[in-house]
């Protein structure tokens, strides 16, 4: 609970310097996401295909999405660089999967892969704006519910 109200106290805090606008870095961060499964179709179309013009094109996407991550997180330490790619990748692949699910009927399936990828979402965001560092990313999973809680805490003060 104490790490809860630390994170209140944060949220707090950031709205009274002039608020938190989640509308365009929340927009900039599903650009990342697609632009980090644009590179995986692309090296695996390169594979399949065995054209390797397509590895040039992943290179080109690669560029850019590490030019966009850098805004995302211009002031990363550590690990939290690559643990925010990672958890963006993951929340997108589970957002797929469960479109994929949930268009097979299989709602229930879906809906478990939608909460496993908002956790994950919340868990970037916990990172992107210093609530956590990235070696306390196992004990925040253990309190997901709470960064989720939080997460939509932020939504509420966006500025559009």
């Amino acid at each position: 609970m104490k790490t809860f109200k630390e994170f209140m106290s944060k949220i707090e805090l950031a709205r009274e310097e002039g608020g938190v606008d989640l509308s365009t870095t929340e927009d900039l961060s599903l650009a990342v996401m697609n632009l980090i499964s644009l590179e995986e179709h692309f090296y695996f179309t390169a594979m399949k295909t065995g054209k390797d013009e397509y590895l040039n094109t992943s290179s080109e996407i690669r560029s850019m999405r590490k030019e966009l991550l850098a805004k995302l997180m211009p002031n990363h330490e550590g690990e939290t660089w690559c643990a925010s790619k990672h958890l963006l990748s993951v929340s997108m692949r589970l957002i797929e999967v469960g479109n994929k699910l949930q268009s097979e009927g299989k709602n229930d399936e879906a809906l478990a892969m939608f909460k496993d990828a908002y956790r994950a979402y919340s868990i970037f965001w916990a990172l992107k704006l210093k609530l956590l560092d990235a070696g306390k990313i196992k004990e925040a999973a253990k309190e997901s519910g709470r960064l989720e809680d939080l997460v939509t805490k932020l939504a509420d003060c966006c500025k559009e």
